[in-house]
């Protein structure tokens, strides 16, 4: 006879996972310090970013290997790691150092996609697919980039070529990965 051990929602991973949503309105606050311009303020906002966005490695990696995952954590990982991303990708481009029309796109999969996860949740918890990771490493990765506290804002050179090559990658494993949810979550509904 097996028994499933019950995990608490109260346990590392989840609170690393509220951590980051937590850290969402500093980020946002640093960032926006000076219209974004300041060195100091700006490495600050970049350092709780950077920071914030670990901690979607460190949760994840617990909660496999100490068996600490949940559904409430299933759902939130994933709305923490958007309200972080979507809050940078909309302040750069408020700021003018990001095209509007790539927050939009990333903006509307994740929407998109959540709505989705949320309309099928009676059904099934439908995990981050391996996709979904690289696009949230590649977007993590871009907006840091972007966040480096540079002279001469808004920047160019090697930094800004990187920051826009690692944008592009990610927007295009955003529509991929934005794509292939649709089709995992439409099968669930039929």
């Amino acid at each position: 006879m097996t028994t499933s051990r019950r995990v608490s929602v109260w346990n590392v991973a989840n609170v690393l996972t509220g951590l980051r949503l937590a850290a969402v309105p500093l980020f946002a606050w640093l960032l926006l310090h000076d219209h974004g311009r300041d060195t100091g303020w700006r490495l600050g906002a970049f350092l709780v970013f950077v920071a914030a966005a670990l901690t979607d490695q460190i949760d994840g990696m617990l909660a496999r290997r100490y068996g600490l995952i949940t559904d409430v954590g299933k759902v939130a990982d994933p709305i923490a790691d958007k309200a972080l991303m979507g809050t940078a990708m909309a302040l750069l481009s408020w700021l003018g150092e990001l095209p509007w029309w790539v927050t939009a796109v990333v903006v509307f999969r994740e929407v998109a996609v959540t709505l989705l996860r949320l309309l099928v949740l009676e059904r099934a918890v439908v995990p981050a697919s391996r996709g979904g990771k690289a696009k949230t490493a590649a977007q993590a990765l871009a907006i840091g980039l972007y966040l480096l506290p540079v002279q001469g804002l808004p920047f160019s050179g090697p930094i800004h070529l990187a920051a826009v090559v690692a944008m592009a990658v990610a927007v295009v494993l955003t529509v991929v990965t934005g794509a292939d949810y649709t089709l995992r979550i439409s099968r669930l509904l039929r």
